[in-house]
């Protein structure tokens, strides 16, 4: 029974389609569940931003090919997609054609992954043991059986909290109205939160950035804004990043971009900033080791993202331990060794884990790291096609020339733009 089952997907963002793509190519029958409403839901959060990138490098191989016979035109490949841009003429599309539509689930949560009739502790028969997938879908939940599982659903929806210890700071879930994580769209949909406000940007990495740029940007029109941004580090030279010395312009103008901000006085930096409290005193104020700011109307936490390991509780998981990474992929990723450009390709074999046929893939596989790129995680749905169909040279062939510096992706400001490794 097991091999006529499908191969469970979860998450319809780029490298969870992609993924698909793959395993059509291959044979297989891929079961896409996705959460959110459509294709890419994900991405939509992040649609004002634009990518580092140009569209050569945010397509997948395997789902152009499948694009291309339906008709489908390719964008400009130097061209800079935002993400809105992405989900509309990329990923939309892809979700819709005659192969995966019938096999892209909507409105389905995962809720948990297992063996079939075989918990966490049971070594007998687990191998042969289909996975068995709890779904919530319209108010209801149901069992989904599958061959393998493939996680690609991404750390977006669970961002790293403000507190320097890594759990939430005394406070700052009671304060959380006043807390925006990740990156909202100060320029529009946003602006009314922002304009005119006392607010705090806390982070060091090229999506603070992108925040900052767009908070002066939106002074313009709104002078009464007050822009303080609070890291943990000094301010160091590679602070701002690479300078002439980047690849990617737009990315090394957005670092350039921001230094001028901060020479200028334009925005307030405020280093060694590990916060332990916020509270409440005519705003929120920040209680941290060195000792307090604010008061603020609003904080943007840009802290990062970590991946959500409560659904894969029965899954018997190899991960590194300060990472959340599979244990091979770990030493791959390092932030403390690694930046984006310096991430070897990998796949199947640094992805695998103790429970057979079971991967994680995309930004979730890469746990607490922020090094992640898109053309990595569609080297990695290829290997992992490749391994369930048997193929284990292909899985084990690199297929992948990453550009010098790595693909990121940036702001809808005018200069620069933020990294999605940074």
């Amino acid at each position: 029974m097991k091999n006529t089952l499908p191969v469970a997907v979860i998450g319809a963002g780029p490298v969870g389609l992609a993924a698909a793509a793959h395993l059509l190519e291959r044979g297989l029958d891929p079961l896409v569940l996705e959460a959110g409403d459509t294709a890419g839901a994900n991405v939509e959060r992040w649609g004002h931003v634009r990518l580092f990138s140009p569209w050569r490098y945010n397509l997948d191989a395997a789902a152009v090919r499948m694009l291309a016979t339906a008709g489908w035109e390719a964008p400009p490949p130097d061209e800079h997609p935002t993400g809105a841009e992405l989900r509309a003429r990329y990923l939309l599309p892809l979700a819709v054609t005659a192969e995966l539509a019938p096999r892209v689930r909507l409105g389905a949560r995962v809720l948990s992954v297992a063996r079939l009739r075989r918990d966490k502790l049971k070594d007998a028969g687990r191998a042969d043991a289909p996975f068995e997938l709890t779904v919530e879908r319209e108010g209801r939940r149901e069992r989904v059986l599958a061959r393998a599982v493939v996680d690609a659903s991404g750390t977006v929806l669970t961002p790293n909290p403000l507190g320097a210890s890594g759990v939430p700071a005394a406070g700052e879930q009671e304060l959380a109205e006043r807390i925006a994580f990740g990156l909202p769209n100060v320029l529009d949909g946003a602006r009314g939160r922002y304009e005119n406000r006392r607010v705090l940007v806390v982070g060091s990495g090229h999506s603070a950035m992108n925040v900052l740029q767009d908070l002066v940007a939106l002074r313009r029109s709104a002078p009464a804004t007050e822009i303080t941004w609070a890291i943990r580090r000094a301010a160091s030279a590679e602070l701002f990043g690479g300078g002439d010395g980047d690849g990617l312009p737009e990315r090394a103008a957005l670092g350039g971009s921001v230094r001028g901000l901060v020479a200028a006085e334009a925005v307030r930096l405020v280093t060694h900033v590990e916060i332990d409290e916020v509270h409440e005193a005519g705003g929120v104020v920040v209680r941290h080791a060195n000792g307090e700011l604010g008061p603020f109307d609003e904080i943007v936490a840009t802290t990062g993202f970590r991946p959500d390991l409560s659904l894969l509780r029965e899954v018997r998981l190899g991960l590194d331990a300060p990472l959340e990474a599979p244990v091979a992929l770990a030493p791959l990723i390092d932030p403390n060794v690694h930046w984006c450009g310096s991430v070897p390709p990998h796949g199947a074999l640094e992805l695998a884990h103790p429970e057979r046929d079971f991967y994680i893939a995309g930004m979730k596989s890469y746990g607490r790291a922020p090094t992640f790129l898109l053309l990595t995680g569609y080297e990695q749905v290829r290997s992992i096609a490749a391994a369930l169909a048997g193929d284990l040279e292909a899985a084990a062939r690199v297929e992948l020339a990453l550009p010098e510096t790595g693909v990121c992706c940036g702001s809808t400001s005018d200069v620069g733009a933020t990294s999605c490794c940074g």
